[in-house]
């Protein structure tokens, strides 16, 4: 740890002293941020992540000393160019076999980042601009769409399963009602791309939900005022309009769905991509770490393509909303065609939802799932159990958690606690320096920023366990290891929904704020903070919430003393106990939203200045 002290103070005085010269046009404040930015990412991510990876050319692994360069080569080479990885079997019609896993996990990713951005456009445009703010089906419906953002992983698998698995309600329907024998028709690419729309379509709702409130209704009005229909005023002013939030929300979605671990391990079937494939190197029996780097080192090389082609489609483009100047327009409705076709994506989806969490839950109150559905309430007994008076010696009345489950759910919800505001704080200010300010190495400053998602949490779980398992820097087996993975396996978030917030804000906002002499930290915290709300809300949720339910990243990382929810919850699954483990899941996810509503609460709604609709009498009842 005072390598870390020192560290710091080195780089204070460094940006001290470079402000003082003229760089980063005399900003202190801006100067100790990018090189502090600069160094957390070089000791946290690049550190970390470039020892492991740069196993892939090591003979034996990382842990090899021996290095050389036709020994490098033909080690990776050998890892790296396999038919397990690359194979086009699947592509060959009189015999077909098994695709690599390398193009299982391309097309998975393409699909599933495609789908969510439709998906989460299409809740976010339901949410501003057709269901009205006062709704009584605002609520419900804000309810529905993050409530897959706050489930593990592996209860959405589950909850697919129970309905559609070999011994699911939707076989035993079809077979009851049809003779069609049960099957694991799905199992596969199929069920795993379903679970991915299931888990992340609430990351691109939340993202997009911030653009569309972005948009101003100045410009539709002005499409309308020559004589432009609702379609075409869509079409061509605001739809363009929301391309920041688009590309961002694609491209997390990609590197979201590269990085998944829990629902291709329980629903792929015989469907493998480079994530599992990773854990199973590392895990398995064969325990080869360079061949997990290999494979981690194509993921990343993914990642990197769409990071590109997403910089590519927006670079040059301007996409300013919001500026210094008054706006009292009212936001155009939705056109009847794309009204239509957004209820008839949003409204099955949400309905979906419901029945998913109604078999997860009922879970947990259930004997034994599948032979006694005898009502009980004796697996929340067993892992929350709590008794009341006097122990032992003790003179005074206390409280005993007797419960299995206390010190886990007490541990993730400190460790999450912790974390979640320190990386909402630092993926906004990160997004804040890519947006406002300019500096040599910018675009590798960006991209270090997104490492941590295009690795898979478990690669960057050992990645931690490998470079901070001996001094300078000696954490594993601490808490503060795992609070440092969830903040930067979960930092990405925070840049991207800050980046398509700040597209949308003039920089005259800024410069009017700078020109009154109020400083940069002034600036920050009475003008661009407040307009920031919807990214900042986005940032602390997923931040909390993915800390409160992650798995693949800190699976390595837990220790008897710091146990989390997750690893309880794995190990009650793994032991058959079923039905202690979805008790936890239904606390867990109840945690999850009084917390994400008082988040709401506290950070509250952005102010726009913008005249709110009167009310109809059919509005009124909608």
């Amino acid at each position: 740890m005072l390598f870390l002290l020192y560290t710091a103070l080195a780089v204070l005085a460094v940006a001290y002293f470079l402000a003082k010269r003229g760089w980063f046009k005399g900003d202190a404040f801006v100067a100790s941020s990018v090189l502090g930015c600069a160094a957390l990412m070089v000791i946290f991510i690049a550190y970390p992540v470039g020892k492991s990876l740069i196993g892939a050319f090591h003979p034996e692994g990382p842990e090899d000393g021996m290095w050389s360069l036709a020994a490098s080569a033909s080690s990776f080479w050998e890892r790296g160019a396999s038919e397990r990885i690359w194979g086009l079997g699947c592509l060959n019609v009189s015999a077909p076999s098994r695709c690599g896993v390398a193009w299982n996990t391309l097309y998975l990713g393409l699909l599933t980042a495609g789908g969510t951005v439709i998906m989460g456009t299409a809740l976010a445009l339901l949410a501003e601009r057709h269901v009205h703010r006062d709704s009584l089906l605002q609520k419900p419906m804000q309810m529905l769409s993050m409530l897959p953002i706050i489930t593990p992983p592996f209860v959405v698998g589950l909850g697919l399963i129970l309905l559609f698995g070999r011994a699911g309600v939707v076989n035993q329907g079809l077979e009851y009602a049809f003779g069609i024998e049960p099957s694991r028709w799905f199992y596969g690419v199929l069920g795993v791309w379903i679970a991915q729309m299931f888990a992340f379509t609430p990351i691109a709702y939340m993202m997009m939900r911030g653009v569309v409130q972005g948009v101003s209704p100045s410009l539709e009005e002005a499409a309308q005022s020559l004589r432009a229909n609702r379609a075409q005023t869509f079409y061509s002013v605001t739809l363009p309009l929301l391309k920041p939030g688009l590309a961002n929300a694609f491209l997390v979605g990609f590197i979201e769905s590269m990085a998944d671990f829990g629902n291709p391990i329980i629903v792929g079937g015989q469907f493998n991509v480079l994530s599992t494939e990773i854990f199973f190197a590392i895990v398995g029996a064969q325990y080869d770490q360079g061949r997990a780097a290999t494979l981690a080192l194509i993921l990343t090389g993914f990642a990197l393509a769409v990071f590109a082609a997403q910089r590519t489609f927006l670079a040059k483009q301007n996409f300013t909303t919001l500026t210094g100047k008054g706006d009292a327009g009212l936001p155009v409705n939705l056109p009847a065609g794309v009204r239509r076709t957004v209820l008839g994506l949003a409204a099955p989806w949400l309905i979906f939802t419901i029945v998913i969490y109604l078999f997860a839950f009922a879970g947990g109150f259930v004997k034994t799932w599948g032979r006694d559905y005898t009502l009980t309430l004796a697996h929340f007994k067993t892992a929350f159990d709590f008794e009341y008076g006097n122990f032992g010696e003790a003179t005074s009345s206390s409280i005993v958690w007797a419960g299995t489950a206390w010190n886990s759910l007490f541990t993730t919800v400190k460790l999450a606690a912790i974390a979640a505001p320190i990386t909402a704080t630092l993926g906004l200010l990160i997004a804040w320096l890519l947006a406002r300010t300019t500096f040599k190495g910018q675009g590798l400053f960006e991209f270090a920023a997104l490492l941590a998602f295009a690795i898979p949490g478990t690669v960057l779980g050992v990645s931690y366990i490998m470079a901070f398992n001996v001094p300078p820097i000696e954490l594993t087996g601490t808490a503060t290891i795992i609070v440092l993975c969830f903040m930067f396996r979960n930092l990405p978030v925070g840049v991207r929904a800050g980046t398509a917030a700040f597209k949308q804000m003039d920089k005259s906002l800024d410069e009017a704020s700078l020109m009154l002499r109020g400083n940069t930290l002034q600036t920050l915290r009475y003008v661009v903070l407040p307009l920031l709300k919807p990214a900042l809300i986005a940032a602390l949720i997923y931040s909390f919430v993915r800390a409160m339910t992650t798995v693949s990243a800190v699976i390595f990382l837990v220790t008897a003393e710091n146990e989390l929810a997750t690893t309880y919850i794995i190990g009650r699954a793994g032991n058959g106990d079923y039905g202690v483990a979805l008790a936890y899941c239904t606390v867990l996810m109840l945690c999850m939203g009084a917390a994400i509503a008082l988040i709401q609460f506290l950070v509250g709604e952005r102010k726009l200045g913008r005249r709110a609709p009167a009310l109809t009498s059919t509005e009124g009842m909608t």
